[in-house]
């Protein structure tokens, strides 16, 4: 969810990377998915170590809920605690975030960090799974996520202490820019506070209609090689290794916490701020987080 430039330097050689390289890379990739899907099948039982359904009845006191803080990226959009809240949406009670206009161009909306938190130790996998929807209302009237203009939805964990030095993966983040929508998962790595190394080598684009997605993180380590796969509705999207970049060290993600959050707007122009249209309120519903531990 965070965004640093890398700093290219001597990265210049890659456009002198020869096709054989890249076909070599390939191979090397469908091997590692080879390799995940043997070791699954010989992997233990699924055991659930956190889970919320965000009943009627209960509360949010397994997160922190953001209060009177500005987004990361966008100094438009301000987080408050009461924008995060049990609500009902087609017949399920889940968690909503909810983002409206505030004055001029300045935004409220909601922002939750789970207290609990995770990585891998060795030969085990996490997975992380959550059911999200993504809409706006004006009035009595529904319309689409990708109605919307300059709305940012995040479902991702990270350490955020001297970040990006723990690591961070974004298992969804939309975009939307009136009448369309762009959904990636991505990673963010570097060896100094505030300096992400990665660039946009890591992202992964996805297509995504409107209404209800699952979307999953399996984190493991199989004896040090160190993995991060993304599903959406059950099919994988993404897989990273650290044969994705240089300067990935998935072996330094560390204790990640799980954050949903909705921003609104840019500090760095991905969205024209003065065109944001979020109609009376944009919403992030969501059904159930829950995360579960095996071991391989």
């Amino acid at each position: 969810m965070r965004m640093f430039v890398k700093f290219f330097g001597v990265l210049l050689f890659i456009f002198f990377s020869s096709a054989c390289e890249t076909e070599e890379l390939a191979i090397e990739e469908a091997t590692d998915l080879e390799n995940i899907d043997e070791i699954d099948a010989k992997a233990g039982p699924w055991v659930r170590q956190f889970t919320d359904n965000f009943n009627s009845n209960g509360n949010l006191n397994q997160w922190e809920r953001t209060h009177n803080r500005a987004d990361y990226n966008s100094s438009i959009c301000n987080y408050r605690n009461w924008n995060s809240e049990i609500a009902s949406l087609d017949g399920s009670s889940c968690l909503r975030l909810q983002a409206y206009k505030k004055s001029n161009n300045n935004y409220e909306s909601g922002h939750v960090k789970s207290y609990f938190n995770f990585h891998p130790g060795n030969n085990e996998e996490y997975r992380v799974i959550s059911r999200i929807k993504l809409l706006a209302k004006n009035g009595n009237n529904y319309k689409g996520f990708s109605e919307t203009y300059g709305a940012w939805p995040a479902f991702w964990t990270v350490n955020e202490t001297n970040w990006p030095t723990r690591g961070e993966s974004d298992i969804m983040e939309g975009y939307s820019f009136g009448n369309n929508a762009r959904f990636a998962s991505n990673l963010f790595y570097g060896v100094n506070t505030s300096q992400n190394q990665l660039g946009t080598s890591a992202e992964r684009g996805y297509n995504l209609g409107e209404g209800w997605h699952t979307y999953e993180q399996r984190w493991s380590n199989r004896n040090g090689w160190v993995t991060v796969q993304i599903y959406v509705d059950g099919n994988r999207v993404a897989n990273y290794n650290n044969n994705v970049d240089n300067d990935l060290k998935l072996q330094n993600f560390k204790n990640h916490n799980i954050i949903l959050n909705l921003n609104i707007g840019s500090n760095t122009g991905i969205f024209d701020n003065s065109r944001i249209n979020i109609y009376w309120n944009t919403y992030m519903y969501v059904d159930y987080v829950r995360v579960d531990k095996r071991t391989i």
